[in-house]
């Protein structure tokens, strides 16, 4: 197999943190979690004909091959038929009970048992685990809570932008200034405006409005997760950075039982490598998932206790950031500016920001977010943000300055109406998991720590109660959801709710703005309706034959950038020989449907060159090619693509981004 130019520049990636060593397995259950092959019948009649017949020869010929025979990736590359290329190793498409390379292998895991296991080392996992411990000290109690995390270290995989609402900060640590919490730059002047293409049309911020900043903080995120993630060490919570939590476990009653972490020294076709290590078991009273947007465990979790019966589908945006350090004459610590409009239309939601810092050294932070309820698969997040930093008032900022960083991550835009249910048997949703996100304001920090906070005193009272009597052997801790919607947090949500989908109207974007400027303004949210989402972010994609393609301008090397040089400043490594996390349900999909309809939108909506679509070495027709070793962690694939045929799963723990405070 050629090496692309994406996996050509993974080796000269920055090698993130080395993951610490697993402990020994002993016995446990191997729980796996499968995935269909098919697609919605609706997709089928889109097909033509002819795909229809194709597809399927390429499937029935894919479930003909012998699993066990199959030849190593890195000694011949997979060759399953002349036209579909078997792309997929993972054990969660192809499990190892029917691999015979797996016979013989011991499977045991070792078992660790604590009273809460939090899964996600972010603003809201920490918050829960250090509320948790501040309760337990107050009144004399010992509860063990053990925290894990799939980046090599704390606050290596935060990526925000970030203007910090500090209020759950002062609810959980009222002295955090003389602890030394990172936060430099306070906001001292908000910007607002409209871009055309070569100018900006000033919108004055009345107070009152979501995008008022005045007592915030500008803060890099990471720095800030990292401090967070030493004072809950000091409290005695038990961090594992490295440890990727790969599986949920259940109790014979159906309730979570605790996590199992990914199993390591597996090669990329597959096998067991000699140096294979089975996981961790981690077992609790109560499993608390904080994995940020989109968890892989979450999305389980939503199917097998049925948590989005009652909500709308969630929706979604891509936002990618860059740090800059630029001519100190042009710095202006404090000053925060946003922006909407070019180079998006009307009907595509997005906006920009630009925030100024304060942390020794001319440093700005900016970034774009693309709603990925975007319509045409031509368009390109990554583009569409270097092109906007060559806008006529965005540019001279920039000009004479370095760029010193990169990334890119998936962020919740569904508010109120997408939120799930937030508990079941053993375990319950905290953060930007659920989707605890204030659109609006872009800030979903304060919101996250204040919902582990109350999580974990919800928690507190079941674990403490002596007269309890559960029904099930994992704690259902409902309280948690009743003091949710008690709380400040759900009054925020619940006063913005119509803001981001009254952007669906015939001026779109700009419909939005006058909503918020006439309803939202005036009643505070206490409208007596609740606007709707349009449905699922990748159904709204339409095929590519009904929509135009977009030029996009080469970057300069100055101001704009191509996508490989970006990667490389995240700091992205994965262990190269490893299956492919960047699961496909079925391997014959991207190039039927995908390609064939969408003109392969994985290829423009990836935002670290993860997927390439490669010519045929006979000259006819193309495949797919998935460098997962670029992969930053964003999910935007597995929300995006039109087919729901990516399955993102943790890739071997500390694999990833290696953000520095972004």
């Amino acid at each position: 197999m050629t090496p692309s130019a994406g996996s050509r520049a993974a080796s000269a990636i920055t090698d993130a943190a080395t993951r610490p060593a697993l402990i020994p397995s002993c016995p446990a259950k191997d729980a796996r979690h499968g995935g269909s092959g098919s697609f919605s019948q609706g997709a089928e009649r889109a097909l033509s004909s002819a795909h229809e017949r194709w597809a399927r020869q390429c499937f029935h010929a894919l479930k003909s091959i012998k699993r066990d025979c199959l030849p190593s990736l890195h000694k011949a590359g997979w060759a399953s038929t002349a036209t579909v290329p078997r792309i997929t190793t993972h054990y969660t498409i192809h499990p190892r009970d029917k691999d015979k390379r797996w016979e013989g292998v011991n499977m045991e895991r070792f078992a660790e048992e604590a009273d809460v296991v939090i899964v996600g080392g972010g603003p809201a996992g920490l918050s829960a685990a250090i509320r948790l411990k501040q309760l337990a000290a107050e009144q004399g109690k010992e509860i063990r809570v053990c925290l894990v995390e799939k980046a090599s270290q704390i606050g290596a995989h935060t990526l925000s932008g970030a203007c910090l609402e500090p209020r759950s900060l002062e609810e959980l640590f009222p002295d955090w200034k003389e602890r030394g919490a990172p936060l430099h730059t306070p906001v001292t002047e908000d910007k607002f405006g409209i871009l055309t293409k070569k100018y900006r049309i000033p919108v004055p911020i009345l107070p009152g409005l979501p995008m008022v900043n005045h007592g915030n903080y500008i803060v890099r995120l990471g720095h800030f997760v990292r401090w967070l993630g030493e004072q809950a060490e000091a409290l005695g919570v038990e961090l594992y950075p490295g440890y990727a939590a790969a599986e949920v476990l259940f109790h014979e009653d159906g309730s979570v039982k605790g996590i199992a972490t990914n199993d390591v020294g597996i090669q990329k076709d597959g096998a067991p490598k000699a140096t294979f290590e089975r996981g961790l078991e981690l077992h609790a009273k109560v499993t608390v998932f904080a994995e940020g947007c989109h968890g892989h465990l979450a999305k389980q979790l939503y199917t097998k206790y049925n948590l989005r019966e009652k909500c709308q589908a969630q929706s979604y945006g891509i936002g990618l950031k860059e740090l800059w350090t630029i001519d100190e004459k042009k710095w202006k610590p404090g000053r925060v500016e946003h922006t909407v409009g070019w180079p998006l239309d009307r009907h595509t939601y997005g906006g920009s920001f630009l925030y100024h810092l304060n942390e020794g050294e001319p440093l700005v932070a900016l970034g774009f977010v693309v709603g990925l309820d975007y319509q045409n698969p031509y368009l390109n997040p990554f583009r569409e943000f270097q092109r906007w930093k060559h806008h006529p008032t965005i540019a001279p900022t920039l000009e004479g300055g370095k760029r010193i960083a990169y990334g890119a991550r998936a962020l919740n835009e569904g508010g109120l109406q997408s939120i799930p249910k937030l508990t079941f048997p053993g375990g319950l949703l905290i953060g930007c998991s659920p989707g605890l996100m204030n659109v609006p304001k872009i800030k979903g920090t304060h919101t996250a720590m204040k919902s582990g906070m109350l999580a974990s005193e919800a928690i507190f009272n079941q674990l403490t109660n002596e007269n309890l009597q559960s029904k099930t052997i994992g704690l259902d801790v409902q309280e948690y959801e009743e003091n949710l919607k008690k709380s400040w947090v759900w009054k925020e949500l619940y006063s913005v709710r119509n803001i981001r989908p009254s952007c669906h109207s015939m001026l779109g974007v700009y419909g939005g703005m006058i909503y918020t400027g006439i309803f939202y303004w005036l009643l505070r949210g206490k409208e007596p309706w609740t606007l709707k989402h349009p449905g699922p972010d990748f159904a709204q994609l339409k095929p590519a034959k009904d929509c135009t393609p977009i030029e996009y301008p080469k970057p300069d090397g100055k101001i704009s950038f191509d996508l490989l040089s970006s990667v490389a400043l995240s700091g992205t490594n994965h262990e190269h020989d490893q299956p492919a996390h960047l699961t496909l349900k079925d391997d014959s999909i991207p190039v039927s449907r995908n390609l064939a309809m969408f003109d392969g939108p994985e290829q423009r909506f990836c935002p670290a060159g993860v997927y390439e679509y490669i010519p045929l070495e006979t000259g006819e027709g193309s495949r797919l090619q998935i460098n997962a070793q670029n992969c930053v962690h964003c999910k935007t694939c597995d929300i995006k693509d039109p087919s729901q045929n990516i399955n993102w799963v943790v890739p071997e723990g500390g694999g990833g981004p290696a953000y520095n405070g972004m």
